[in-house]
């Protein structure tokens, strides 16, 4: 085999939807305010018992259903998160045990909102190097955990839930060369320190770094895969803040494209944004089957990963 494609998606957020006018009643903010700045309706936030491997694993679960595959046959569970609260064992090994995958290898990935599209790549590279051949990739975060709920300009934004891909070795390549980097030098614009910690992040110094340096690293993205923006069918960018994937979109050049803008009913769920959007999209059938994608992650680090791939 010659690469690898996604061939199904899965999507689990919690049941509680926490509304602007329910932040209203302990924050200082309004409905018009949290909508201005970051475009955000609602949010699903999880219950106090359920963790990130918990969602990860329902997330997985629906995705391996859709594959048609089984547990035994897949062979590496990757999970890309910055929330897990436990250190060992990894989130993979869980939902490996959630699931009854037999023998995977199984491990963590952590570039923050960036993660999914680093997990997408190495799991990519995996299956082309012989070295796996079904990968599940995950992106899970549970930031209800570590968010300060008395900071209005962190507590509006963030949101718990989880998405995942099934990964197939295919002729066909059906996900592209990954751009992958960062800016060290701005490392600390996103921080989550300390052992109990609380995100905390310079707002503007994140924006002003997103409206710069990101479109032109999404159109390199799309060079890489020898895809023209405007040939896409979907943009699914990491879902910051609706202020930063509008102008992006545009920027991009891919008019006739759907980008997506869950963010609005779902919250920044980091390393989840990215398969939790486009699962949904899929599930909707707003792309067409086998059309080119241009996933796009950028975040805490200030790390940055995206490719172009064929919707499922």
């Amino acid at each position: 085999m010659t690469g690898s494609r996604i061939v199904a998606l899965g999507h689990y957020q919690p049941a509680r939807a926490v509304s602007n006018d329910e932040l209203t009643q302990t924050l200082d903010t309004s409905d018009e305010w949290i909508q201005s700045r970051v475009g955000i309706r609602s949010r699903r936030i999880a219950a106090a018992d359920e963790t990130v491997a918990d969602m990860a694993a329902a997330a997985a679960e629906k995705a391996l259903a859709n594959s048609g595959l089984t547990a035994s046959d897949i062979d590496l569970v990757t999970v890309a998160t910055c929330s897990s609260m436990d250190r060992c064992p990894n989130v993979a090994a869980r939902v490996a045990s959630a699931l009854g995958i037999p023998a995977p290898a199984a491990y963590d990935l952590n570039t923050a909102c960036s993660g999914f599209s680093y997990a997408l790549a190495t799991a990519d590279h995996a299956i082309q190097a012989g070295a796996a051949r079904n990968a599940l990739v995950i992106g899970a975060e549970k930031l209800s955990d570590i968010t300060d709920w008395t900071d209005r300009s962190t507590a509006v934004i963030f949101a718990d839930g989880a998405g995942a891909a099934v990964v197939t070795p295919s002729e066909e390549p059906g996900i592209g060369p990954v751009l992958w980097g960062s800016d060290p030098a701005k490392s600390d614009a996103v921080v989550i320190e300390g052992w109990q910690p609380h995100i905390e992040q310079a707002g503007q110094t994140v924006f002003r770094w997103a409206a710069f340096a990101l479109p032109k690293l999404a159109v390199e993205a799309c060079e890489k895969a020898g895809v023209k923006p405007s040939e896409l069918a979907a943009f699914v960018p990491h879902q910051a803040n609706l202020r930063i994937i509008e102008p992006l979109a545009r920027k991009l050049g891919s008019p006739d494209a759907v980008v997506s803008k869950d963010i609005v009913e779902s919250g920044n769920t980091s390393a989840a944004s990215i398969p939790l959007a486009l699962s949904k999209l899929v599930e909707r059938r707003e792309i067409p089957s086998g059309a080119p994608v241009l996933l796009f992650g950028f975040g805490g680090g200030l790390t940055y990963a995206g490719q172009v791939v064929c919707c499922p």
